[in-house]
C-alpha cells in the first residue's frame, strides 16, 4: 500500500515549498493530496503563484495520513498556526504516531497547537517565536526530531521532500531521486 501526505494550503503559501515537496514526494511514489483551507478553489500564494488544490481540508480532515505538511510562507504560516482545524488535524496526526512536517515559518503551527518536539529548525524570522515556545533550535537544514520534521526555507524545499521521502519510503528511495533531478545533496 502507498503512503500517503496531505499538503494544507493556505493564502499566502510560499509555493516553492509546496510545489517542490509534493512534486519530490510524488516522484518518490507517495500520494499527495494538497488540500485547501479555504476551499477547494484557488490559492493565491505568497509570490502571487496561483494553486488549484486536490480537495476542500473538510473533505479530509477525518483521513489519516502518514504525513501532515505545512508549508512556510506569509500571509499563509501565520494563518495555518491560527486554524483551529489544523491543530486538530496535526494533534490527531501525532497522536496516532504520524509525522507532522512543517517547512520555514510553517513551524510557528507546532507552538500553536502543541504539537511537542525536542529540535526544530525553521526560517530565521520566527527562530525568536519558537524558542519562546520552549523549543531548542538548531540551523540545521532539515531536523527529525521524533515524528517531527522541520526545515529551513524555499532553499531547502528539495532536502525536506528527500528526508520525507526517506523516512516514508526507505534511503534507497530517496537517494535514487537525486540524480534524475540534477540535485548536489
Amino acid at each position: 500500500m502507498s503512503k500517503t501526505a496531505l499538503l494544507i494550503l493556505a493564502d499566502g503559501a510560499e509555493e516553492m515549498e509546496a510545489v517542490i515537496t509534493a512534486d519530490v514526494l510524488r516522484r518518490g511514489g507517495i500520494e499527495v493530496t494538497l488540500a485547501g483551507l479555504n476551499g477547494p478553489g484557488k490559492v493565491t500564494c505568497a509570490r502571487k503563484t496561483v494553486i488549484i488544490p486536490d480537495r476542500d481540508l473538510k473533505d479530509v480532515q477525518s483521513t489519516t495520513f502518514d504525513v501532515v505538511i505545512l508549508p512556510g510562507g506569509q500571509p499563509g504560516s501565520n494563518t495555518l498556526a491560527a486554524s483551529p482545524v489544523v491543530g486538530q488535524i496535526l494533534k490527531a496526526h501525532h497522536k496516532a504516531g504520524k509525522y507532522v512536517a512543517a517547512i520555514c515559518a510553517a513551524p510557528i503551527s507546532l507552538k500553536s497547537h502543541g504539537i511537542p518536539a525536542a529540535l526544530v529548525t525553521s526560517h530565521p524570522s520566527v527562530r525568536s517565536q519558537l524558542e519562546e515556545g520552549g523549543f531548542k533550535y538548531s540551523e540545521d537544514r532539515v531536523v527529525v526530531s521524533d515524528l517531527v520534521v522541520t526545515s529551513r526555507g524555499p532553499g531547502t524545499a528539495f532536502e525536506f521532500g528527500l528526508k520525507l521521502v526517506e523516512l516514508l519510503v526507505g534511503a534507497e528511495k530517496s537517494k535514487s531521486l537525486i540524480s534524475p533531478m540534477l540535485l548536489k545533496v
